[in-house]
């Protein structure tokens, strides 16, 4: 599912399109605009990201929204930290590594920015950025993502993870009035390179992967 997900987002759409696609098997419109307007009233300690797979030495459409996002949150005092969570695991760079990099080119401060490198799977994204979250003494935890994704792990945040941690779903509108001003900075990439990587799927089996799909696979020795 994620695989085929992100070959279709990476297709050569804008940016928007891309967005647009997520959000109509996600959060509506409006209830992405609702959950912004809640999150205006709380300043979060943290918003965790959860990552995206970098190739060909470049960010994909996802990845650019997901980090153009989190600095919206930054920008606008609605989070004081951005944690950006994921491991190596399709390609090998580490994905919360390369986001760190780019989000500090675009002007998040480096001691506001936080990397979660265990997380091989959307539930564990979450799930270990929480822990590390709360490890580091933050208590006002949101989820800031895209609005499929958001969706998608709402149900597994409030019922495994805690039930105090919010959400911020990506807004269209928002983002699209900012596109003419969002750039494409460079990054080395090489900073977040594995040696001697073995992507995920040589790894484990299919059965292993989904159960870890699932959150079927967290430490939760993790980050204690």
């Amino acid at each position: 599912m994620r695989k085929q997900l992100i070959r279709i987002l990476v297709s050569g759409f804008c940016l928007c399109s891309v967005l647009l696609l997520m959000v109509s098997c996600a959060f509506s419109s409006k209830t992405c605009r609702n959950y912004l307007e809640e999150a205006g009233d709380v300043k979060y300690d943290i918003v965790i990201v959860p990552g995206v797979p970098f190739e060909n030495g470049q960010w994909n459409n996802i990845m650019k929204g997901r980090i153009y996002w989190s600095k919206y949150l930054y920008d606008n005092g609605i989070t004081e930290n951005v944690m950006y969570s994921g491991s190596a695991v399709s390609t090998p760079y580490v994905e919360a590594v390369i986001m760190a990099l780019y989000a500090e080119k675009l002007g998040i401060r480096k001691e506001n920015i936080f990397t979660e490198t265990l997380a091989e799977h959307s539930t564990e994204n979450i799930h270990y950025g929480y822990l590390m979250a709360r490890k580091l003494g933050f208590e006002r935890i949101a989820l800031a993502s895209d609005a499929f994704q958001t969706k998608m792990l709402k149900r597994y945040t409030q019922k495994v993870v805690s039930s105090e941690v919010d959400f911020i779903p990506m807004v269209i509108d928002t983002l699209e009035a900012m596109q003419s001003l969002m750039t494409d900075p460079e990054i080395d990439y090489q900073k977040a390179f594995v040696e001697s990587f073995v992507p995920l799927n040589e790894r484990e089996n299919f059965r292993q992967r989904f159960k870890g799909t699932r959150g079927h696979n967290v430490d939760t020795s993790a980050y204690r």
